[in-house]
């Protein structure tokens, strides 16, 4: 189950353009990269959607593989999405992942290792399971999910805290690279994360490149004649002769966000 119905309000401005799953972090969807996190242990794939829902849905028409759970009138939240599955889910464990994070994780150690019993949740970080744990994962046994219903309710407090307060929690530890995206600063801090793992400037085809690009993302058809260091241009984007970004997120002609 990839999570993707939600409004993504702390991105803004930048999600006025688009829903959060589809900003691109090295020039991939987020959503996209969820779905390959996932591809390796999953059977079936499913993406609920909401906020953004058109854009999503015309998006996900390339990928005919993957269910997609529409919630017509409202954002159901994380357990709420996994209710409104039950039928499709069929009796089924199941693994949830966000698709507005960003991190490497093979995620197959993690679901090799599960007790299938237990819910599991991988934390970015230490072991530690809380309000604020920066979830990677989570693996939940039908058992669980069979109880949930298509009402508004978050994992945490439907499943995950009374797991833990009856001693039943499996939470394991990712060391990894992890960023929730959830703030224009954390999500130039993940495209900056894709660049130091890629070992350089990640420059998509067909831009025309007259100006200077340092540690930066930019996008498929871009046009750079200035200088751009330690930011993000998106596809199609233009940097004049004139000017230099520097820590910005270009999102088009008449949007770039500063992170100061």
């Amino acid at each position: 189950m990839i999570l993707a119905a939600g409004a993504g309000n702390r991105l803004r401005p930048i999600t006025l353009r688009r829903p959060k799953p589809l900003c691109p972090v090295g020039n991939v969807p987020l959503l996209d990269q969820a779905v390959e996190r996932a591809r390796p242990v999953a059977d079936r794939l499913a993406v609920n959607v909401h906020h953004g829902r058109d854009q999503l849905e015309r998006h996900l028409a390339s990928m005919p593989e993957v269910h997609v759970s529409v919630e017509p009138d409202r954002a159901l939240g994380t357990a709420g999405a996994l209710g409104h599955l039950r039928g499709w889910l069929a009796g089924r464990d199941v693994m949830a992942v966000n698709a507005d994070t960003w991190c490497d994780a093979d995620l197959t150690p993690f679901a090799q290792g599960w007790d299938r019993t237990r819910p599991r949740v991988v934390v970015a970080g230490e072991a530690a399971f809380g309000p604020r744990a920066r979830v990677v994962a989570t693996f939940l046994p039908w058992k669980h999910v069979a109880g949930l219903d298509d009402t508004p309710a978050e994992l945490y407090e439907t499943v995950w805290r009374p797991a833990a307060a009856a001693g039943q929690l499996d939470v394991v530890g990712y060391d990894g690279a992890f960023f929730d995206c959830g703030t224009p600063a954390s999500y130039l801090a993940a495209n900056l994360g894709a660049v130091a793992r890629a070992g350089s400037s990640i420059i998509g085809p067909h831009t025309h490149l007259a100006g200077a690009v340092v540690d930066s993302v930019v996008g498929e058809g871009c046009t750079v004649d200035g200088h751009v260091r330690s930011s993000v241009v998106w596809e199609g984007g233009e940097v004049a002769a004139i000017e230099r970004l520097d820590r910005a997120i270009r999102v088009s002609a008449t949007m770039t966000v500063l992170v100061r």
